[in-house]
């Protein structure tokens, strides 16, 4: 959960954060489109504010059909996004699409 930017968008109360926070809204889904979430193995945001460990406990409790992939080497830039951005555009068109 990414403390910092939930406060800083959304104010100081953690339970306005819920219908946001994509761990909470996997828990609580009742339609299953497949996603992909590619997260850098060097982001300096990773352990603290990010924590794709908790995406990971929500995506195996739900049944979710998500693949959390951790990028080695790369961090929150934009060199990241544009690594990926073009994979998860198809990606993502295929599966919306149907």
């Amino acid at each position: 959960m990414g403390t910092k930017a939930f406060t800083t968008y959304l104010g100081s109360n953690p339970n306005d954060w819920l219908k946001y926070d994509a761990s909470e809204l996997i828990k609580q889904a009742t339609t299953f489109v497949p996603a992909i979430v590619d997260q850098g193995d060097a982001d300096e945001f990773m352990g603290e504010q990010l924590r794709p460990e908790v995406l990971r406990a929500a995506v195996q409790e739900s049944g979710y059909p998500l693949e959390l992939r951790l990028q080695e080497g790369y961090d929150h830039s934009y060199y990241f996004i544009a690594s990926f951005i073009e994979e998860h555009i198809r990606f993502h068109a295929s599966h919306l699409s149907k």
